[in-house]
Parts: C-alpha cells; structure tokens; sequence
C-alpha cells in the first residue's frame, strides 16, 4: 500500500488508547471536543487564507481530528483499506451519511492515496469559517433546491475531474441521518460513474459517535459508548444501466449496518 496514516487493510483503535487528559477533566461534555476542534479548523483556514493548504495540508489535518476523536474516547474499526488500490484510475465513492466525522475524517483515509474531493452543498462553501477550506478543494457544489440543475452540475463537473484523475466522494442521500433508507438513497453516483467510464467504491460507516446538533448540525454532542465503523467495499465497474450496482451498493451497506446494530 501506499505511504500514509495507515499502510494496513484495517485500522482498529487499540482499547489502551488513552483518554486526552483536559477531555477527562470536562468530565465528558463536549467542551475539549469541540474547543480542540475549532482549533484544527482554524489553523487550516489560516494555511488555506496563505494560500498554502494543498492535499498533503488537508489529508494531515484530517489525521489532527482522527486522532482528537480517538483521545475523546472515540473506537475507530476500519475495513477494506486494500480496495483503495484495485481501482483502475480514478473512481466514484459512493457511502452513507450520519455526521460530520466522515467529511472530516475521509481525507485522512482517502487522500494520501489518490486526489480526491467532495460533492458538497452551496451553504458549506459559503460559509464563513469552514467555505475557505471546502473552496481550496476544488468540490462539486450543489444547492440542493434544483434536483435537475444539481444532477446536470454533478455530471458536468465530476467528468471533467475524473477524467483529470481527481476521484470523488459522493452521499447520495438527502441529508445527514442514523437510519439508513434505500429509498432516499439516488443512483447519482452510479450514473455519474457510468457516463465517466470509471468504477465506484462502496463505503458503509456507522458514524453516530458525533451527533448532529438539533439547531447546528455540525455542533452535536459526541458519545463515548459507540464505535465508528467504516467499510470500503470492492470497486464496481458499472455494466448496463447500473441497476444491479446501485442495488449492490445499498446491500453492502444495509448488510454492514445490520453487523454493527444499526
């Protein structure tokens, strides 16, 4: 496997992981959590404002918050690393959603493998601490009050950068949530895969750990007594209409999902 923050097929947080002593002391709020949070942030928009925050910056902060999680009593359990080198170029990851912890966390992953970017909303690259970031990596912004122009953006946009080798991350459901339900579930990515000629990559992640906030969604409350799974699946290279791919994906996560008592 490449060089990176994990050079083996999975990654499990060892259980004498110690605990960040100031997150101790808060006596498990989310105070440290978030405080040491915003401060990752915003060291990277400071880079990113200097015109210095390249993929090797973003990938590096990324591991800064993998390795805040896990101080906080976060238990990552990772599978299926080894599929990020079966694809044959660039390729459509196409995962469910539950948090911020994936968009936060994926670069880490994903990146020092391969160029890689988001398929984002308009509001995250507007706004006004996190949009500097999110605009430095180059993403496929959508509005999300278009469903015709959002699709039309995402099949433009993303050929064009899959076919200069910029792979790309896609949650086809409508918005951040536990449940997982096939049939807000789009077949965007597949499609997208198909017209580009490029394979997807199934990913499951179970990532309840860090809540969503009722009011700020990026705010929510962490919980201690759950682990954070994530799964990559085999590339998929896309064959007819991509029916049978889309229906593959969803099982690999459905099934994954069922495991991990979700």
């Amino acid at each position: 496997m490449k060089k990176g923050f994990f050079s083996t097929n999975s990654y499990h947080t060892k259980d004498n992981t110690p605990r960040l002593l100031l997150d101790r002391l808060m006596l498990n709020t989310r105070l440290y959590f978030m405080g040491k949070y915003f401060s990752i942030v915003l060291k990277s928009r400071r880079v990113v404002l200097k015109g210095q925050y390249d993929t090797k910056a973003w990938a590096s902060s990324s591991y800064d918050v993998f390795k805040l999680i896990e101080g906080c009593g976060g238990r990552f359990h990772i599978t299926g690393l080894k599929n990020l080198h079966k694809c044959q170029g660039p390729v459509v990851f196409i995962s469910n959603h539950m948090s911020t912890l994936e968009t936060m966390v994926f670069p880490c992953i994903i990146a020092p493998q391969m160029d890689v970017t988001f398929v984002v909303k308009e509001s995250l690259v507007k706004h006004p601490f996190f949009g500097p970031i999110m605009r430095s990596r180059n993403p496929i912004v959508v509005s999300r009050s278009n469903s015709r122009e959002d699709f039309q953006t995402v099949m433009k946009t993303g050929q064009k950068l899959l076919e200069e080798g910029t792979s790309i991350i896609i949650f086809p459901q409508s918005t951040r949530t536990v449940e997982f339900r096939p049939k807000e579930f789009n077949s965007l990515g597949v499609k997208l895969a198909r017209s580009a000629k490029v394979q997807v990559i199934p990913v499951a992640i179970k990532t309840d750990f860090w809540g969503n906030d009722k009011y700020l969604k990026d705010l929510g409350p962490i919980d201690r007594s759950k682990p954070i799974y994530m799964a990559f699946g085999e590339p998929l290279s896309i064959k007819g209409s991509g029916k049978e791919e889309n229906e593959a994906i969803i099982e690999f996560i459905s099934s994954h999902l069922v495991k991990w008592n979700i």
